[in-house]
C-alpha cells in the first residue's frame, strides 16, 4: 500500500479520536466549566448533527478543488477546531470548537476514500478503504483511552493539545507524500447531485442505514448489558470494549480484502453473520465467557460492514463519487442516531436483553436490501450487455 494511506490513515485517527474521546472526559469537562453532564453530553450530539448536515454542504461547496488541498485545508480547518477546543474558556467556546471540527469529518473522510481508492488498482479499492478506516478503529482501541487518560491525568485541555499535535503529523504527512491532484472528478457539481438519481446509489445509501443502525441498537447500550445482566464490573467492561475494538479492527481489514474479491456477495455474508452475532447476544449475555466471545464476535462482524459500504457507493457513483462518499459518512451517522434511539425505546419498554434481536431485525432489513441490489445489477448488467460478474456493476443516471 502507497505510504500516503498512512498519513491519511494518522489523519483519521485524530479526527475520530476527537468524535470518540468527549465520552471518556466529559466529567472533567463539566466539572471544569460549570455545566451538568447531560448539558456536556450535548457536545456529542451537536458534532454527531454537524457531520449529518455539514458534511454534505461543505463537500458541495469543495467539489470543484483539488483534492490534495482540499485535505490540506480540512486538516487546517480541523486543528483550528480542535486547538479553539483546547483554550476554550466556556461550555460555548468549547461548542464551537467542537462544531468547527466536526465540519471536516464527513468531507474528510469522503474525499479520502475517493482518494485511497484512486491509489491502488481496482480490485484491492476496498483493503485501500480498510486501511484509512482502520484510523477510526485505532481511535477506539488506543486514542479514547490514552486520550483519557491524558484527561484525568493531565486535564481535559491537554487530550485536545496531544490530539492537535497528531493531526499535524499526519496533515505533514499529507503534505510530503500525497501526489498532486486535479479537482475532484467531473469538477461540476450537477454531476456530483446526479448520481442520487441512481438507483444503485439510492439502493447503497439505505444499506447503510438500516444494516448500520442494527449494530448501534445493541452497540448504545452495552455497557450496561454487561454490568446488570452478565454481571461484569465496570473496570472489566472496559477491556471488553478493547476487545471490541481489537474484533472491529480485524473485521475492517479482513473484510477489505474479501470485498477487493467480491464485494456483494461478501457484504451479504457479513450483515448474515451480523444478524446472527446479534439475535444470539441476549443468550450469550447470560455467562461470563460466552459474553466475551460475542463481544469479539460483535466487533468483527459491525466493522466488517464498513469497506463493503463505503466502496459499495463510491463505485455506484462512478464518475462523480464525492458527495455520494459524503452524504455515505453521514449515512452512517444517521444509522447511529436511528439505532441509539430504536435501543432506547427498546430498553425503556422491553430490558437491555432485546436490543440485540431487534438489532438483528434492522441488520435483516440491511441483508435483504443487499439482495435486492444484486438483483438489480443483474438486470442492469443484463440490459447494458456489460455481462461478465456483477458484482459492483456502475449505472447510468437513472438506471
Amino acid at each position: 500500500m502507497p505510504a500516503a494511506l498512512v498519513a491519511l490513515m494518522i489523519c483519521v485517527f485524530a479526527i475520530g479520536t476527537t468524535e470518540y474521546v468527549i465520552a471518556g472526559i466529559l466529567p472533567e469537562v463539566a466539572a471544569d466549566l460549570g455545566v451538568s453532564v447531560p448539558a456536556a453530553g450535548q457536545l456529542v450530539t451537536a458534532y454527531a448533527l454537524t457531520i449529518v448536515v455539514g458534511g454534505p454542504v461543505l463537500t458541495a461547496l469543495t467539489v470543484r478543488r483539488p483534492r490534495k488541498g482540499l485535505l490540506l485545508a480540512l486538516m487546517a480547518l480541523f486543528l483550528a477546531g480542535t486547538v479553539l477546543s483546547a483554550v476554550a474558556p466556556s461550555y460555548e467556546a468549547l461548542l464551537g470548537g467542537r462544531i468547527v471540527s466536526a465540519l471536516t469529518h464527513g468531507t474528510f473522510f469522503a474525499v479520502t476514500t475517493v482518494v485511497a481508492t484512486s491509489m491502488v488498482p481496482p480490485d484491492r479499492a476496498a483493503s485501500a478503504i480498510a486501511m484509512v478506516a482502520a484510523g477510526l478503529n485505532l481511535a477506539t482501541i488506543l486514542g479514547v483511552p490514552l486520550g483519557t487518560y491524558i484527561g484525568q491525568q493531565f486535564g481535559w485541555r491537554a487530550t485536545f493539545v496531544v490530539i492537535a499535535a497528531l493531526g499535524a503529523v499526519g496533515a505533514a504527512g499529507v503534505a510530503a507524500l500525497l501526489p498532486r491532484s486535479e479537482a475532484g472528478s467531473g469538477g461540476v457539481l450537477r454531476a456530483e447531485l446526479a448520481v442520487f438519481r441512481r438507483r444503485g446509489v439510492q439502493l447503497a445509501l439505505a444499506m447503510t442505514v438500516f444494516g448500520y443502525a442494527g449494530v448501534f441498537t445493541c452497540l448504545t447500550y452495552i455497557a450496561p448489558l454487561l454490568t446488570e445482566v452478565t454481571g461484569f464490573s465496570g473496570q472489566a467492561v472496559s477491556v471488553l470494549l478493547t476487545l471490541f475494538g481489537v474484533g472491529a479492527l480485524v473485521g475492517n481489514l479482513v473484510a477489505g480484502r474479501l470485498a477487493d474479491r467480491a464485494p456483494m456477495t461478501s457484504l451479504a455474508g457479513v450483515l448474515a453473520a451480523l444478524a446472527v452475532v446479534l439475535l444470539l447476544f441476549p443468550l450469550a449475555a447470560g455467562s461470563k465467557v460466552a459474553a466475551v466471545v460475542a463481544v469479539v464476535a460483535f466487533g468483527v462482524t459491525a466493522f466488517a460492514t464498513v469497506p463493503g459500504l463505503q466502496s459499495r457507493v463510491i463505485a455506484q457513483a462512478e464518475g462523480a463519487p464525492t458527495l455520494a462518499a459524503s452524504t455515505n459518512i453521514s449515512a452512517f451517522q444517521l444509522a447511529n442516531a436511528l439505532g441509539a434511539a430504536i435501543g432506547g425505546w427498546i430498553v425503556s419498554d422491553f430490558g437491555l436483553t432485546r436490543t440485540g434481536p431487534v438489532g438483528a431485525l434492522l441488520a435483516l432489513v440491511g441483508l435483504l436490501i443487499t439482495g435486492y441490489a444484486i438483483a438489480h445489477d443483474r438486470r442492469v448488467a443484463r440490459t447494458t450487455g456489460q455481462g461478465g460478474p456483477t458484482e459492483q456493476v456502475s449505472q447510468p443516471v437513472g438506471a
